[in-house]
């Protein structure tokens, strides 16, 4: 009983917009919600769009993209194995795993989710990433 009345309260507040830690919240359901909304997006930028692709995303996470900038690749701060722990290649900070297996509630964060594609793709890319690259990138690490 007090399993249906928990998990109750965790849908309401979730509905509700409340918002809860990651450690009430399921992380697949929170991942998966920022990925259907990336779909959306995707097919409204193409309408071609067919889905999110792992390998696309792996293809994205180690391409370099600006040679000679301190940050080339996605790999270079975060390394070529996401599952590791990375390093800003400027600031030398710490930077947790990638990869949803060493992190699972990676990914997890809308608000963090946008904010980080924000400033990254602009920073690697010198541009902002389409919904696919961003759906791409979050399909190839889930599965890390």
């Amino acid at each position: 009983m007090f399993q249906r009345t928990l998990a109750g309260l965790i849908g309401l507040a979730t509905a509700s917009g409340l918002g809860l830690s990651p450690a009430l919240a399921d992380p697949a359901a929170e991942r998966s919600a920022i990925l259907d909304t990336l779909a959306k997006e995707a097919k409204a930028e193409d309408p071609g769009f067919a889905g999110f692709s792992a390998q696309r995303g792996e293809t994205l996470y180690m391409t370099e993209w600006s040679p000679g900038s301190k940050t080339p690749a996605c790999a270079t701060c975060h390394t070529t194995d996401p599952r590791q722990q990375g390093r800003n290649a400027k600031t030398g900070r710490p930077i947790e795993p990638m990869a949803v297996s060493a992190k699972p509630d990676r990914f997890t964060d809308p608000d963090e989710v946008a904010k980080q594609f924000r400033r990254d793709c602009d920073k690697v890319l010198g541009r902002a990433c389409t919904a696919t690259e961003k759906g791409d990138y979050i399909t190839f690490l889930a599965g890390q």
